[in-house]
Order: C-alpha cells, then structure tokens, then sequence
C-alpha cells in the first residue's frame, strides 16, 4: 500500500515538469500549435521558432523586436523620357547606393527583401507606359541579379505606368513629385527594402 502511494506522489510531481517540457519544445509535436511556441533570443530580438518577430493583436512589431527592424531604403532611379536601360538613368549615383545594399546582403546572414517598381509620367498612351515601367522595372531586377542579388530576395516587381501615386520615404513622409505630364520626377524605378517578416 505504502508503495503504491509513494508511486502516486512521484508520478504527480513528475507530471507537470512533462507538460511543461512539452510546451516549451520549439520542434516537438506541439510545433504546430499556435499557442504551444516560446520566444527565443537571438542577436537581433526576440523571435519564436520560426524566424518571426513578437507581434500584437493588431499586428503591430512589439519590442524588443521594433528596435531591431531597420527603417526601409528606398532608392529611386530616374530615367530619360520614353526611355528603360541603364545608361538612360539621369541619376547615376543611386546605382552606387543600389550596389551598397547589395554588397550588404552579400556580407549578411538575413535577407534584405526589396520590391521594385517602375513608374512612368502621363505623356503617351497608358498602354505604351505600362510596358514601358514594367521594362524600367526588369532593367533595375536583372542590374541586381547581375551584381549577386538572389532573385528570391526581390518579393515584386511590378510596372505602374502613371498610376502608381506619390512616394513614400524611408522615414515614411510622402515625396510630392509634382505634376503627372511631362515630369522627369515620375519616370522613375522606386527599389524598397521591407521586412521580410510582413506578408
């Protein structure tokens, strides 16, 4: 009888040190549930076991997870009117910034994702201006490609004729850029880094 009980104790303290153990496997048969993961440190922030940051309920980056996540670069390369190959862009020295960001990634174990979108002011037909964005677009996805830039890295690329609006900075301020017809401003390739976390 003695030993019965004593067989009891010791199976109901060992009993939750296993529920626990089980909870806080990251790989375990409990991976999968959504309320069963445990954020882990890393040299960056606060991660759970697959590679995402904390997040709120409103999908917000929590810290220290917000510290952690770079404000996006964006470049903008300016082209000759009517016009999508490399020796046509007006504004040569982002290429160089272009090629920064590129070296980065290549000396890093994280992806910089970038988009890649290509613009084009409101002179011609829209249809004439959709392939030519969409090519302005190609031209700046395969310059990346050639210096090293994974394709899998670059999530979209996309052309937007005159239609795709105004700019958004790294800090996040609108770039006016002034009137839709005529305007070296609008024929533009706007490259983004963003978080590779974010859908």
């Amino acid at each position: 009888m003695r030993k019965d009980k004593t067989s009891f104790r010791v199976a109901a303290l060992a009993a939750p040190l296993v529920m626990a153990m089980t909870l806080v496997t990251p790989f375990g048969a409990q991976a999968e549930d959504e309320l069963s993961w445990k954020a882990a440190p890393t040299t960056t922030a606060w991660v759970n076991p697959y590679g995402e940051c904390w997040q709120g309920v409103e999908g917000e980056v929590l810290d220290p997870c917000k510290a952690a996540l770079r404000s996006p670069l964006v470049l903008r390369l300016l082209f000759e009117l009517d016009r999508y190959r490399l020796e046509n862009i007006r504004n040569p020295e982002e290429l160089q910034k272009l090629d920064d960001l590129i070296a980065d990634f290549q000396k890093t174990e994280g992806e910089e994702v970038v988009t890649i979108v290509g613009h084009t002011d409101k002179l011609g037909s829209w249809e004439h201006n959709v392939v030519l964005s969409e090519n302005r677009a190609s031209t700046i996805k395969n310059y990346m490609i050639d210096k090293g830039y994974p394709a899998s890295a670059i999530r979209e690329v996309q052309g937007k004729s005159w239609e795709g609006g105004d700019d958004v900075a790294a800090d996040g301020s609108i770039i006016d850029l002034g009137p839709l017809e005529n305007n070296p401003l609008r024929r533009r390739v706007v490259v983004t880094e963003v978080n590779p976390n974010v859908l």
